[in-house]
């Protein structure tokens, strides 16, 4: 910085001029780039998974309250905790990277389509139905979210409270605490205090981080979002519209697919903006810092997929067969989001993003 003495009445007056070379250099994005990272885990996942495992606490607290009355009002509360729970965990699976995805907690809470045959069966036989043999069930989707939905809505979501069988009220509960005690889990593998795995992106391409670069760490969290959309355009949402199977839908029972696949891509912008409940540095920062039209551009892309859910007011299982155009509309969102994000952010990334 260049200073300039000018003398006026004897008062000596400092101005300072700035040049090019004094606004904020690589360092200051390079230093950017590591906030974004070590914000990542303080104000995205540990404090969303940490919101899953209360929710999740709550539900297990309804579910007993209805299984030890069972009313048309617990019934209600106890559906209502459901959702509450689902709406969190869905937005988490914007990002199913780390022990999410290497410990399978993702398979053990939300493994789909159901099928309600196996379920009649197991509810009909004679096997044990405790917390542990519910873990150490082979077929993954009879454990999870869907089984718990399946009994609290019934096959037509037409349940009534006073129908539950004490062998349906068994497996309820074993399901809700195995879901609270998988969401312990998620949430202590992130904790500092404990699994910790917040320190591979607070230390990314230190010894000790899994990953190499700060790159690595960027592009894991962008092939991430770019699963996400593919799974719900390319998976949840087209192999019931090309089968046009309800059966298959993911949430059918309650009817909260699109409810899910909306969270999902919610959950995709809260990773860009690195942000939960309060918001920290996102990508969105580091990008805006070099492009800001293609910053402008993603988070126009993220808009439209998240709006495009709503021209889809049926549910799922009924619009793959009358709401058909809507749906490919929503599909094709999608689509230009996750190609915005293969081919516009990750070149971006590898490009900016150095260690």
């Amino acid at each position: 910085m260049k200073n300039t003495i000018i003398w006026l009445s004897g008062v000596i007056i400092v101005l300072a001029a700035c040049h090019k070379a004094d606004t904020p250099a690589n360092n200051d994005f390079d230093t950017l780039t590591a906030n974004v990272l070590s914000d990542f885990p303080v104000f995205v996942a540990i404090p969303q998974y940490g919101d899953l495992y209360s929710k999740a606490s709550d539900f297990e607290t309804s579910v007993q309250a209805l299984v030890a009355s069972p009313t048309t009002d617990k019934l209600l509360a106890a559906r209502q905790a459901w959702r509450d729970m689902r709406s969190i965990w869905e937005k988490s699976e914007g990002y199913l990277f780390g022990p999410v995805e290497d410990d399978e907690y993702d398979p053990q809470m939300d493994t789909w389509p159901v099928d309600y045959v196996q379920m009649d069966s197991l509810l009909a036989s004679s096997n044990p139905l405790s917390v542990s043999d519910i873990q150490a069930l082979s077929t993954l989707s009879l454990r999870g979210f869907h089984p718990a939905e399946y009994i609290l809505w019934g096959k037509d979501g037409n349940r009534q409270a006073a129908t539950l069988t004490d062998r349906e009220k068994l497996y309820l509960q074993s399901l809700t605490t195995d879901l609270k005690n998988i969401c312990k889990n998620l949430s202590d593998s992130w904790n500092p205090s404990a699994g910790n795995f917040a320190q591979n992106l607070t230390n990314a391409g230190k010894p000790g981080s899994v990953y190499a670069t700060k790159q690595e760490a960027y592009l894991a969290i962008t092939e991430a979002m770019i699963g996400i959309c593919e799974e719900v355009g390319e998976g949840k949402m087209e192999e019931p519209y090309a089968a046009m199977d309800s059966a298959i839908v993911e949430s059918p029972f309650s009817g909260n697919s699109i409810t899910d696949f909306r969270n999902n891509i919610i959950g995709l912008e809260n990773v860009y903006l690195g942000k939960w409940t309060s918001d920290g540095k996102g990508i969105n920062e580091v990008v805006a810092e070099k492009n800001i039209s293609l910053d402008n551009a993603l988070r126009s892309k993220i808009t439209a997929a998240v709006n495009s859910f709503d021209a889809i007011t049926l549910p799922y299982e009924q619009a793959i067969f009358d709401q058909r155009t809507q749906i490919k509309n929503t599909q094709n969102a999608l689509a230009a989001l996750k190609d915005a994000l293969e081919n516009d952010l990750k070149p971006f990334l590898v490009q900016n993003v150095k260690d």
